[in-house]
């Protein structure tokens, strides 16, 4: 009875072993055929938990891939537009530079004027558009999907900005997809940046003046000021009066004139050079806001257009001052063209960090979870040559019996 017991015992284990070897075998084969040491968590909880990580980590650096292309795909086409823009600008200075030519007809400046408005419609349809996406590109911080509304007509002209101001800040994986176009094309300094100098077309003279320049920024008032001219025994005089409290600037009251000659008064100063009449003026105005680059062309466009009394000097003073306010406007557009630039340059530095980090991270995988196909194939030849040498064995054995010994 001991005997059968034993042999039963015997029996079972073996069969059972021949089994695990079998399952073992064909794991093997499995992890040959998919190239995985690591098929499932129990294989190795460890290295699968790693893995795991590693993969979620690749994931969200392909998804910040993803964010990072669509950032540079907007901020390319937004550039272009700027390329554009700065375009349009160069050839509205031409213009301008054109129109000053004093021999030019009414038609010939009416015709300036023309293609003026025709380049202010083409800057306005630049900074309204948009990206593959239908993003505004120069809406800021968003709000309407048409930034720049156009309200131009001869009752009331502008540009309004119905975006919302500001910049989007770049993160470390995204960058910016909208610019600010109110930065751009709506914030462009009045004459030279702290006062304007105009003549009014009352004026029957010929005096026009320079755009003047801060001296002394300590010593600005931020008055408005006037410059009255007045024949007193044959000679031509000027008086310089602060308009803002009504009193004249000590040193400037009854000076001789001299064209060409310059005035300093209160950190500021500005010459003036032609030939003033009695009652003509001088207007020196502080800046309280900035203009629009669509307000500069819209200002030299009616300059153009005026035909009234003293509209030689006027449209000479207006003209001048449109071409440093244009100066201004495309300043603001290179210098939104260089940060851009800059985050193009950061996107194709992030791009390549994040691909490399990619890649490691697929190394980090392949290390954890795949399989040496050398040792892979040994093990299989091993655990194979060991199945077969079993199998065997246990055939050899299974023939002994005690009916063979009788």
């Amino acid at each position: 009875m001991s005997f059968r017991i034993a042999t039963s015992n015997q029996y079972d284990r073996t069969v059972a072993q021949l089994g695990m070897r079998q399952t073992e075998l064909a794991r093997q084969q499995e992890r040959m055929s998919t190239g995985k040491q690591v098929l499932k968590a129990s294989d190795d909880p460890v290295a699968a938990t790693l893995n795991e990580a590693s993969r979620n980590r690749s994931s969200r650096l392909e998804a910040d891939l993803r964010a990072l292309n669509a950032s540079r795909t907007s901020l390319q086409q937004a550039e272009s537009g700027l390329a554009e823009s700065g375009e349009l600008m160069i050839k509205v200075k031409e213009l301008l530079v054109s129109a000053g030519n004093g021999s030019y007809t009414d038609a010939e400046r009416a015709d300036i004027a023309r293609q003026l408005e025709g380049l202010r419609e083409q800057l306005i349809t630049v900074a309204n558009r948009t990206d593959s996406s239908g993003r505004t590109l120069y809406g800021g911080l968003g709000g309407n999907s048409v930034p720049f509304v156009d309200v131009y007509s001869p009752s009331g002209n502008g540009v309004v900005f119905q975006g919302l101001r500001g910049q989007p800040a770049p993160g470390d994986n995204s960058l910016p997809q909208t610019l600010d176009g109110n930065a751009i094309w709506m914030r462009v300094p009045q004459g030279n940046g702290s006062f304007t100098l105009s003549v009014p077309t009352s004026n029957t003279g010929s005096v026009t003046t320079s755009l003047g320049e801060v001296t002394n920024t300590a010593a600005l008032t931020g008055d408005n000021y006037r410059v009255d001219f007045a024949v007193v025994a044959g000679v031509t005089q000027y008086t310089l009066t602060n308009t803002t409290t009504g009193t004249p600037v000590p040193g400037h009251v009854g000076v001789p004139y001299v064209s060409g000659a310059t005035i300093n008064a209160d950190g500021l100063s500005f010459s003036m050079t032609g030939e003033p009449d009695a009652g003509d003026r001088v207007d020196l105005a502080a800046n309280t806001g900035p203009t629009s680059v669509f307000g500069v062309i819209e200002n030299a466009v009616a300059a153009l257009r005026y035909n009234g009394p003293g509209e030689q000097t006027f449209r000479t003073q207006e003209l001048g001052r449109a071409m440093t306010e244009m100066e201004s406007s495309l300043d603001s557009v290179l210098l939104a063209r260089g940060r851009v630039g800059e985050w193009l340059n950061r996107a194709d530095s992030q791009e390549t960090l994040m691909k490399d980090r990619v890649v490691d991270l697929e190394t980090e995988q392949s290390r954890l979870t795949d399989l040496d196909p050398v040792k892979g194939i040994s093990d299989f030849q091993k655990q194979q040559l060991a199945l077969d040498a079993a199998i065997k064995s246990y055939a050899q054995v299974q023939r002994l019996s005690l009916f063979n010994q009788i």
